[in-house]
């Protein structure tokens, strides 16, 4: 009898749970009558004005009078402590939370007068846990259907997971082939594989804007080589943002946008931000151990890829 009451408050929970579901707002339009074109965005400008986000109403702001542009085809590393503020600005820009008061401009478009849909596509995510599906690579790469496979042999190449034409390796080709078998979650492959399948997705997307969330804190020091090469090879022409715990995949950027209590704290060179001695990347660094001489043989690694 006291299981039979035990499974019965269970269900009503689960009931519950599901009428609650129902209730939840639902998120603004797929599509819109001032959606941009097809082209958009061409050159991948991305600007915050005076922005402020609150996961909910009634809460404290997450985003406190954010400013700042990105320059197109820039790369920007975005650091900060935890609870900085750092994965709120993703949540903006993919307007997951929509803003409380301010705006997001990529290509001089506001944003949130675009269907989400139209927003969304335009923008390539590699996140730090790449979700992998139970079927066959060639989906999971392009769940639409919208490239031949010729591309998506080529895309595999890029990352480094193929190789190149003229060579072979056979368990490679076996393991990446587009028929090969995708386990549930990508249950077959690595933490750094799976990190290079998400980048493989971003580059069939061939988006002007890269998002990278913490994309390299979970990989091996090779797999973490072959992230980096591909990141500096295949993006060079586009603008990226990249949420980093670890500095030194990011001290080759362009600039780094530094956040603190939800407010754009810092926003400079890296080694501006270094010889600065009582900024808070300045301090971070130290944090990390990684000085002023490490910053330079990293910077004179990467031209190397250019």
């Amino acid at each position: 009898m006291v299981n039979l009451f035990a499974k019965n408050e269970q269900n009503m929970n689960a009931v519950e749970r599901v009428l609650h579901y129902t209730e939840l707002p639902s998120e603004r339009a797929e599509a819109t009558p001032d959606d941009p074109p097809m082209n958009w965005p061409s050159s991948g400008q991305i600007s915050f004005t005076n922005v402020d986000l609150s996961y909910r109403e009634g809460l404290p702001l997450t985003l406190k009078q954010v400013n700042f542009t990105i320059n197109p085809g820039e790369k920007v590393g975005i650091v900060g402590r935890t609870g900085a503020g750092k994965t709120s600005l993703l949540q903006a820009l993919f307007r997951i939370v929509e803003l409380q008061n301010g705006k997001i401009e990529i290509d001089g478009i506001d944003i949130s007068n675009i269907g989400l849909s139209v927003l969304r596509r335009s923008i390539a995510l590699v996140p730090q846990d790449s979700t992998l599906f139970l079927g066959t690579m060639r989906n999971n790469l392009d769940p639409q259907g919208l490239r031949t496979d010729a591309e998506l042999i080529a895309v595999l190449q890029r990352a480094l997971l193929l190789p190149s034409e003229g060579t072979t390796d056979a368990a490679a080709e076996a393991k990446f082939s587009l028929d090969c078998t995708v386990g549930d979650e990508g249950s077959n492959f690595s933490a750094g594989e799976k990190q290079l399948l998400a980048l493989c997705r971003a580059l069939v997307k061939n988006s002007p804007i890269i998002v990278l969330d913490e994309a390299t804190s979970s990989v091996d020091v090779e797999t973490d080589a072959k992230l980096q090469r591909t990141i500096k090879k295949e993006f060079a022409h586009s603008t990226l943002l990249c949420i980093a715990h670890r500095l030194n995949t990011i001290v080759y950027y362009d600039r780094v946008l530094v956040m603190d209590g939800g407010r754009v704290a810092e926003f400079d060179t890296v080694l501006n931000l270094y010889d600065n001695e009582s900024s808070i990347f300045r301090s971070l660094c130290n944090e990390a151990n990684l000085q002023r001489a490490d910053i330079l043989r990293i910077r004179a690694e990467q031209r190397q890829y250019s």
